[in-house]
Parts: structure tokens; C-alpha cells; sequence
């Protein structure tokens, strides 16, 4: 008989910025997944790891807490998670990850955990900080202090990852007496003090600084400039600009390359597999469709990778710190910016973000305004619309054209992001009062593997989620492009039958005009005919209004849609979407659909509309309502339309 296996529940507790998601990475490699706590919308990761042959792990890792005093929603969750019982039956460990050059803040939690009768080890993280710092850390006499295994680790270069996994094989269950017992009568206060003296007590005896706090003094020298109240807007305006040129510039290449194996595909399944409806639905809708919103996985690849680093190296602290001043005349605080600058990346995370501001109503603003900034599934609709609109060699001195108006409409969102708030706190009442308190982590290079993670997860989230999306509109639009009510469609062929077969009509262009005819009487085209009226104002085609309400499901939708909109009426499959886009005709003037004006107001419809039903959903859940995402809803439509139009008339 073969041994016994066994799962344990492993759960990674810390404070914020100890380093605890590289350890976690460090764990479980890419086999983690992501999802929601049950009941609320913040971000569980979990992960499985085998430790031995007998013993497996459930990996947890816990939002970031200070104390098991709950402030913030994701306190509450991870406190809520430690006081309740949810291993399941299966055996829990809590490893602590402390930032081993700051212990005294780590302690207050290890130490809360050990009084709840928790099997604890503590993961003193952030080692190589502490050599910096010259500081000495008796490991073996802290232990021994807290009677707890103790594992000195450098996490992001995956040093003492191994001893921690040992040290969970041979984890044994001891009774270990609390670390501050609750006297009788004992208010909580008294209790704090005590634990705080305690703590101080065992920090004197094993950590010793023998001088100058080096990675301090340059985080000090650092902030000098990074933070100056001019010279520090600058360098965060330049540091935007630039990620903005390198995102169009580095995924040129690689963009085009995707876009031509997709064309090389699309005709090699035609090729290989007979005319049938299965093969113009495998081609015209799944291929076409998914295509059109993989080849901008370069763009969203770099974005997100921006992102991380400007969270790792700890610059996004200062910029919270930097928006403060700014954001509070518009009603919100500094922590607004994170929920504003993770907008870039997806709205539905950074809306969940919002927790972390205690007070209601500058998260509410902060919530209600997150979605005009402009996130990376509009990056596949503003890609191809700039490109249209402005050629790829257009340069204003040495810098793209095309990725100065890339940022540019993130500046537009960002602009009308905080003049809603300003408008908006005029009319949202509360007593609460408000305050700004957040922690500067010390400057560090960025931990590249953790790079290299977020970049994974969040492509494959964006793939998945919005590939499921996109697939099934795709086939769905596919049917209602290929086919038309009654007979529209047998009329159409008995008219062009005659022509078809005579040698000397050009059959090409007369087999075109049939496609755009046929096209033109399917449902898609009727259901776009019906609200052409409306859209005509800001310079909209039928083709372009059914992709906008395809796109409501999801904005990345729209570049989808076209795709298989154009691929309908393309025989041969042979031009890329961009192509079919430009050579579009107005079949009432004979002119291009997509002229600039078009093209710009397009741009701006995009900008401001709220066209994600997730959004919608996370709004109405973080709010307990549904009146705000309806009012967003109305809002940021009237907005996109009245901006639209008013575009469209200026470039006509």
C-alpha cells in the first residue's frame, strides 16, 4: 500500500509591501489561479504546491493587513478569513512574511496571530535590505523569544524559499502560551500598550543597528526629486509619454506578425476543408473575430508590465502622495489615484481598489469616475482607429504621432474624470472627515519574475475572459450576417445570377456588390439600419453602430465585431481589417466611411462611453445599489454622444 497523502491549508499573511505576492509567486510558480473572496469582490489568489511525496499545499495569500483590527474592506476580509474557520478540515498554516528591515510593525501582527492559537511561522523577508541597513537580526534569539521557526528570506531572488518549505514539512503542532494574555477587565488599549512594550523588549535584544541606513538615505535623495512640487509632475508626465511611445513602437513588429499568421491561417483552413457553412463560420466568424483581438496582445502585454514595475520599484506610493494636494480640491484624496491609475490596466479591479478609502464619499467619487479613465480594452479599439486616421511614419519631431494621441486620450479621460468629481461633490453630502495616511516603501529595483507573472495572469484574464466574449459574438453575428429574414437573400441571387454568368460583366466587383447588398439585407444589417438615424449625427455607418451595441458586452468587442462584419463580404480573405476599414465606401456619397472626423469622433464615443457590463455589475456591488451604475450608465452615454457629435462637426 502506498503512503497516506496529505493536503494542508497554507495561508501567506504580511502588511503591505513585505514582499508577500513574491513569495507566493516564488511557491507556486504559474500554477495559481485568480478569483473573488466568497461574497465579496477582493482578489483571492491561491495556488497548490507538492512539498513532499506525502504532503501537498493549498496556497493561499491573504489581501495585505497591518493588524487584526480592521480599517479597510481588505483588512476586514483577511481578518474575517483567520478568525473564522474555513481550512475545511485539512490542517492550517499561517506563515507571516515580515519585512525583516522594519519588525516591529510585523510583530504586532505575528504576535495578535500567535494569540489566537494559530500554528505561525514567521518568514523574515527583505534580508538584503537589512545587510544594506547594516542592521543584525539574532535569528535563533528571536525564535527562541517567540518561541516560533523563524526563516531568513530574500524572496525575489527565491533565497530561503527552500528552508521555508522545509520548515513547513517538519512544522509540529506545539501548545505555546499567548503572547499577551487578556487580563480580566483588561480594556483593549491596555492590552495594545503591553504587546507594543513586549515587542519593543524582544526587538532590543536581537536587532541591532550598527550605523547608517543606507537604502533609506537613498530612498530620501530619491524622493527629493522624484516628489519635487513642480520638477515631480514633470518627470510623472515624461514617464506616461514615454511608456506610451514604447508601447506603440515595441509592438509594431510583433502585431504585424501576428496579424499575417492570421491571415496565412484563415486561407490555409479554407483551403484544406470544403465549401460549406461550418468552414465560413470557422473562418468569417471564430478565426476572423479572435484575431482581431489577439493581435493587440503585444500593447496590453507592455502596458500591464509598466504597471508592475511602477508598483514594484515603489514609485506609484509617491504618486499617491504627489495627487493628494491636486485631487483634494476635486473631492477625492491621494489613495484615489491607485483605483485611477490601475484603470489603465481594467476597470473592474481598480473600482475594487477603492476600498482601501476609509471615507464613503471620496470612494464613491473615486468608484463613480474610475471608468472614464481608459483602460487597456480600449487599447485594441484606439490602436486600430489611430492607425486609420494617422499614418504609421506621421512624427511630431522625433516622437509617433500615433502614440501622442495614444496618451492624449488617456489625458482626456483623466481631465473628465476629475472635473465629474468636482461637479459631483457639490452634491454628494457626508460628515465624515478626511484623511490621507499611506506608507513609503524604501526604492527597489523591480523583482522581474514578479514582472514577468503579472504580466502572464493579466494577458491570460483579458485572453480567456474576453476571448469567450468575442467568440460567441463572433459566431452570433456571423449567423446574422450570413443570413436575412424571408427570402431577401434568394432575390438578391436571382438578380445578380444573370450578370454573374455573362463573360464580359467584371464579376469581381459585381460579386462584391452582391456580398454588400446581401450584407445590407441580413439581420445584422437591418438591426444596424435601425439606429443608423440616430448614430448618423456623429458620423456613423450601420457597420459601425451594430459594433457599438456588440461592444456593450465589452468594449474589445467592437475590433471583433468589424472583423467579422468585413469579413463577410471579403471572398478571399486576403486584405487585413485595417485595409477593409480604409477602403470602406458610403454607398450613398461614394466616399470613405472612415475619414478623420469619423475616425476622431470615434475615438471620442469610445473615450467616454461605458460599454462593460463588468464594470456595471462591480459598480452596483461596491455601491449596495443599483442607482449609480444606471446614473453612470446615462451620464457617460449623453457625455460620449454630446463629445462625439460636437467632434465629428468640428473636423467635417
Amino acid at each position: 500500500m502506498g503512503k497516506v497523502q496529505e493536503t494542508i491549508q497554507l495561508l501567506l499573511v504580511g502588511n503591505p509591501n513585505s514582499g508577500k505576492s513574491t513569495v507566493f509567486n516564488e511557491l507556486t510558480g504559474l500554477n495559481q489561479q485568480i478569483g473573488n473572496f466568497p461574497g465579496v469582490t477582493v482578489e483571492k489568489k491561491t495556488g497548490k504546491i507538492t512539498l513532499a511525496p506525502t504532503l501537498k499545499a493549498e496556497v493561499i495569500d491573504l489581501p495585505g493587513t497591518y493588524s487584526l483590527s480592521p480599517r479597510s474592506e481588505d483588512e476586514r476580509v483577511t481578518f474575517d478569513y483567520l478568525s473564522s474557520n474555513k481550512s475545511k478540515g485539512k490542517r492550517e498554516i499561517i506563515v507571516v512574511i515580515a519585512d525583516a528591515s522594519n519588525l516591529r510593525r510585523s510583530l504586532l501582527l505575528c504576535s495578535q496571530l500567535m494569540d489566537l492559537d494559530k500554528s505561525v511561522i514567521l518568514g523574515l523577508n527583505m534580508m538584503d535590505v537589512v545587510e544594506q541597513n547594516q542592521q543584525e537580526i539574532d535569528v535563533n534569539q528571536l525564535s527562541r523569544a517567540l518561541n516560533l521557526p523563524i526563516i531568513p528570506m530574500n524572496a525575489r531572488i527565491g533565497k530561503g524559499i527552500k528552508e521555508l518549505k522545509q520548515a513547513i514539512i517538519n512544522f509540529k503542532e506545539e501548545k505555546r502560551s499567548q503572547f499577551i494574555p487578556l487580563l480580566d477587565g483588561e480594556k483593549d488599549v491596555d492590552n495594545a500598550l503591553r504587546r507594543n512594550q513586549r515587542i519593543k523588549e524582544i526587538l532590543e535584544k536581537t536587532v541591532t543597528n550598527k550605523g547608517y541606513k543606507k537604502a533609506s538615505n537613498l530612498t530620501r535623495k530619491i524622493d527629493q526629486i522624484l516628489t519635487h512640487k513642480i520638477g515631480g509632475y514633470l518627470i510623472f508626465l515624461t514617464i506616461l509619454f514615454l511608456i506610451f511611445q514604447a508601447v506603440f513602437s515595441w509592438s509594431e513588429y510583433p502585431m504585424q506578425m501576428i496579424e499575417e499568421g492570421f491571415l496565412y491561417f484563415g486561407n490555409w483552413v479554407s483551403e484544406i476543408l470544403p465549401d460549406s457553412i461550418l468552414t465560413d463560420l470557422l473562418v468569417d466568424g471564430i478565426i476572423a473575430g479572435l484575431g482581431g483581438i489577439i493581435i493587440f496582445i503585444p500593447q496590453i502585454a507592455a502596458l500591464f508590465a509598466f504597471i508592475a514595475i511602477l508598483e514594484d520599484t515603489g514609485y506609484l506610493s509617491r504618486i499617491s502622495f504627489m495627487m493628494d494636494g491636486l485631487l483634494k480640491r476635486f473631492g477625492l484624496n491621494g489613495r484615489s489615484i491607485i483605483p485611477l491609475l490601475s484603470g489603465a490596466a481594467c476597470a473592474v479591479p481598480a473600482i475594487m481598489s477603492a476600498r482601501t478609502i476609509s471615507n464613503k464619499k471620496e470612494r464613491l467619487l473615486t468608484i463613480f469616475i474610475t471608468p472614464l479613465i481608459s483602460c487597456s480594452a480600449r487599447i485594441p479599439v484606439y490602436t486600430l482607429l489611430i492607425a486609420l486616421v494617422i499614418p504609421i511614419e506621421a512624427k511630431l519631431g522625433i516622437f509617433n504621432l500615433q502614440g501622442i494621441v495614444m496618451m492624449g486620450l488617456y489625458l482626456l479621460g483623466f481631465i473628465a474624470a476629475i472635473g465629474t468629481s468636482w461637479v459631483m461633490k457639490l452634491f454628494v453630502k457626508t460628515t465624515e472627515s478626511s484623511h490621507f495616511i499611506m506608507e513609503m516603501p524604501i526604492y527597489r529595483a523591480p523583482r522581474w519574475k514578479n514582472v514577468g507573472f503579472t504580466i502572464v495572469n493579466k494577458v491570460k484574464v483579458f485572453l480567456f475572459e474576453a476571448g469567450k466574449i468575442i467568440i460567441a459574438i463572433s459566431i452570433i453575428l456571423w449567423v446574422m450576417s450570413s443570413y436575412g429574414p424571408g427570402d431577401s437573400f434568394e432575390k438578391i441571387d436571382q438578380k445578380y445570377e444573370k450578370g454573374l454568368l455573362e463573360p464580359n460583366i467584371n464579376n469581381e466587383t459585381m460579386a462584391e456588390q452582391m456580398s454588400s447588398e446581401k450584407l445590407q439585407a441580413s439581420y445584422a444589417g437591418r438591426l444596424g439600419k435601425f439606429i443608423e438615424p440616430a448614430i448618423r449625427p456623429l458620423g456613423f455607418d450601420w457597420k459601425i453602430g451594430i459594433s457599438i451595441i456588440t461592444s456593450f458586452a465589452a468594449r474589445e468587442v467592437f475590433v471583433g465585431t468589424m472583423a467579422t462584419i468585413y469579413s463577410v463580404g471579403d471572398a478571399d480573405n486576403t486584405t487585413s481589417l485595417k485595409e477593409k476599414m480604409n477602403n470602406a465606401k458610403d454607398p450613398r456619397t461614394g466616399k470613405k466611411v472612415y475619414t478623420k472626423a469619423t475616425g476622431y469622433s470615434l475615438l471620442i464615443f469610445y473615450a467616454f462611453a461605458l460599454q462593460c457590463m463588468a464594470t456595471v455589475a462591480i459598480v452596483a456591488k461596491e455601491t449596495a445599489s443599483w442607482k449609480w451604475p444606471i446614473i453612470q450608465i446615462v451620464y457617460m452615454g449623453a457625455l460620449a454622444y454630446l463629445a462625439s457629435f460636437l467632434t465629428y462637426q468640428f473636423f467635417s
